[in-house]
């Protein structure tokens, strides 16, 4: 177990927290806003809410930064980031920790958020020297024309509570490198991770003599996450939240022009045919559906079975749910932690008795825990429940560890099964069978933005862009070309002649 106290003084994250920052300068007059933690239901801080003012205080810090940051060379800006990384491996222990207690997931996956926060600004340092433009021949003789990216100004970004740190991370990493500064709204459920990465940042830029503004925090309900869409000084909103919230955030930054980058819902499938590893495949879907206790964007909801082998399928996964340890996520030996709050436990009964309404048979029970270790009263039993694709609460997305399974017949029908829902994260395939793999990833297979064979739904890896198609958003982040979404593209064509031919064949005799 970890002395919470400790970890937080080593974070400089105090009881009481100013939640708004301009980097060096932190300050706060707004409502103050608790967190408690899901873990044991202990009172763990205070943060003040940004108020209008310090909103603008906010702005005005950022935006004087950026017109320094964006003329600092993309290698030196690179060599910031890289900082920030050695700086995140010093304190992983310590924010690995305080993920894990704030947001209740595995201390496993408390420290693998933050190697992620490594892992990117390990490829974000890369990237800074391969900010690459496209040159092409000019129709025009003696003319040379190409492309280049800038800068694109200050971005927002709005996290949500089941990553606090990675996706802020994933985002600033390459909006740094890009030349764009950045101002923060973290969850209002998991605060206390957003003071202590400013707090891990503040210390680079210290170190490097940086101007106040390049990273900022904000905190408070959506209505200062409203200040953000609306406001035309940030080209870019990057959002990582439901697709209701998604719906809001989309239409208010397009009403003025602006870019959105979602990262919204999932409903993801794994089909399971007959040449699957049923070994490896129990394992990718156990940790799929309870991992972080479905509380993943990524989380596996639906299992799409062949029915030759449904039975054998279902008989050995609900022995493996048997066998899930469920209790304290700073214990180790523990599998599954907590849902986030009480609003998540309600949530989560609610789709279980929908569910069953709409004739769905409960194959493995779940319930809320309690007694000894239980107090929080946000510790639930992983479920799995038989039931139809055309289920409306199968067709929604419930962030709890319930697992609906159901069968087909063919692959034609399995794969329209798991394009039959409005989202598009994440989907995966189990098989040994290369024609079924392939068709799975090709034109006529998954719709999805990720697409898996033979591992789970759950989890990405750096490298690769991050995101998923329709009401999932269309967003893309972390890694390939997604840094191209934090810079404004150009064209400019170079006449080194002494003639000027103009379009059309016109011509002014002058």
């Amino acid at each position: 177990m970890i002395d919470i106290k400790k970890t937080l003084g080593v974070l400089g994250v105090e009881a009481t927290n100013n939640g708004t920052s301009t980097g060096s300068v932190s300050f706060g007059g707004g409502a103050e806003i608790e967190s408690y933690s899901p873990v044991d239901g202990s009172l763990i801080g205070k943060v003040t809410s940004t108020t209008a003012e310090e909103y603008e205080k906010v702005m005005q810090a950022a935006t004087a930064a950026f017109k320094d940051w964006r003329l600092k060379p993309a290698p030196l800006r690179g060599e910031v980031v890289r900082q920030y990384g050695e700086k995140l491996r010093v304190y992983k222990q310590e924010l690995g920790e305080l993920v894990s207690y704030e947001m209740g997931k595995s201390l496993q996956e408390g420290l693998g958020e933050v190697q992620e926060m490594i892992d990117i600004c390990d490829f974000a340092v890369g990237l800074s020297r391969q900010l690459h433009g496209l040159t092409m021949h000019s129709e025009r003789p003696g003319h040379r024309m190409y492309e280049q990216y800038h800068p694109l100004g200050v971005v927002g970004i709005i996290s949500a509570f089941n990553f606090p740190v990675a996706v802020w991370n994933w985002n600033t990493a390459l909006a740094w490198i890009s030349g764009d500064t950045c101002v923060w709204k973290a969850s209002e459920k998991s605060p206390l991770c957003g003071i202590a990465c400013q707090n891990i940042w503040n210390e680079v830029a210290k170190e490097n003599n940086l101007p106040e503004g390049i990273s900022c925090i904000i905190n408070g309900d959506y209505k200062v996450g409203e200040m953000m869409t609306a406001d035309d000084r940030l080209p870019l909103i990057s959002a990582t939240g439901s697709t209701r919230m998604g719906r809001i955030v989309g239409a208010t930054v397009a009403e003025r022009f602006g870019k959105s980058l979602l990262e919204l819902g999932g409903n993801n499938a794994i089909i399971i045919t007959p040449n699957a590893d049923l070994e490896i495949t129990i394992i990718g879907a156990l940790f799929g559906a309870v991992g972080t206790c479905g509380q993943r964007c990524t989380s596996t909801r639906r299992l799409i079975i062949h029915e030759s082998i449904y039975d054998e399928v279902k008989n050995k996964l609900a022995k493996a749910y048997t066998q899930i340890v469920i209790g304290n996520p700073l214990d180790e030996s523990n599998h599954v932690g907590p849902l986030i709050d009480k609003d998540a436990v309600n949530m989560y009964l609610s789709a279980i008795e929908k569910a069953k309404k709409e004739g769905g048979n409960v194959l493995v029970e779940g319930g809320v825990l309690d007694g000894k270790g239980y107090e929080s009263g946000c510790y639930v039993r992983p479920v799995i429940i038989e039931a139809e694709n055309h289920f409306q609460i199968v067709q929604d997305e419930t962030f709890a560890p319930i697992l609906y399974i159901m069968k087909y017949s063919d692959l034609d029908e399995a794969i329209e099964m798991q394009n039959g829902v409005k989202q598009g994260l994440s989907s995966a395939i189990m098989t040994t069978n290369l024609r079924e793999a392939e068709k799975f990833l090709s034109t006529a297979g998954s719709d999805c933005g990720i697409s898996n064979v033979n591992i789970g739904t759950s989890g990405a890896e750096i490298g690769g862009a991050f995101g998923g198609e329709k009401e999932t958003g269309g967003g893309r982040e972390s890694g390939s070309d997604a840094w191209k979404i934090y810079m404004r593209r150009q064209t400019n064509t170079i006449n080194y002649t002494a003639e000027l031919p103009l379009a059309q064949g016109i011509k002014f005799d002058l």
